[in-house]
């Protein structure tokens, strides 16, 4: 179950990375984007939020926003939602349901704004041509599933309507690259880890279901076969 968990998850990140190209092909050829994150105008509609911010920085911008600890491979999500928290003033965050933001290794790396129906751009080809005007990139986003996407230098900008809503998504693409290859690394790590059963001293491979059923107080974890082999564990026999 294990080793089909992985497999899944394997064929989950290809499939990701697929769609990513065939996406920044398609963009490519369709619009011209040449920003930069840093590049964006500071619209109103986002709040002062920019890619790149600090939890710090965020907070000074969005005081009620909580942070919590960051992931094994150090990313951090958090979220609130202005419309639904009776402390925020509304007037600050006019039309906002949702504010959702994740880091990386202390950046802010993606920004999701989720917009009610009562927007002022509450329409999706509306609200993709005022928000270009707002950010001053082209307007000609082209149809991506659901929504419209603009691929610039290293981040892309997605517009959709969800739950009857406007919404935009700034992503910084490169950061999303590096979290893909952090899990693939530690796919592969723990592919190759090995279960020890110090009673035995048999060692159980990832794709061994027998491994299951070593007790946790009789377990030593080796990070491949040659490790286990080396402290004179032999595969168990229940591997072949």
């Amino acid at each position: 179950m294990r080793r089909q968990l992985i497999l899944n998850i394997r064929m989950l990140l290809s499939l990701l990375v697929a769609m990513f190209c065939t996406c920044v092909v398609a963009n490519a050829q369709s619009t011209s984007c040449p920003l930069k994150p840093d590049q964006l105008a500071n619209a109103p509609e986002l709040f002062g939020v920019r890619l790149g911010m600090t939890p710090p920085e965020v907070k000074t911008l969005l005081p009620l926003v909580q942070f919590g600890r960051p992931d094994p491979f150090g990313v951090m999500k958090t979220s609130f939602n202005p419309h639904f928290d009776s402390r925020v003033d509304k007037t600050a965050f006019p039309d906002v349901r949702t504010i959702s933001l994740e880091f990386l290794d202390g950046k802010l790396v993606t920004l999701w704004i989720g917009y009610e129906a009562t927007f002022k751009w509450p329409k999706l080809d509306q609200f993709v041509a005022n928000f270009s005007k707002s950010l001053s990139v082209p307007a000609d986003w082209p149809v991506k599933r659901n929504g419209r996407e603009l691929s610039c230098d290293g981040f892309s900008l997605f517009a959709s309507i969800i739950g009857g809503g406007p919404g935009i998504r700034i992503t910084d693409d490169t950061a999303q690259d590096l979290i893909a290859a952090r899990v693939e690394a530690a796919l592969d790590a723990e592919e190759k880890e090995v279960i020890g059963d110090i009673r035995t001293r048999s060692y159980y491979t990832a794709d061994c279901a027998a491994r299951d059923q070593v007790p946790q107080a009789s377990r030593a974890v080796f990070k491949n076969k040659d490790e286990a082999e080396k402290a004179g564990y032999t595969l168990s026999k229940d591997c072949h």
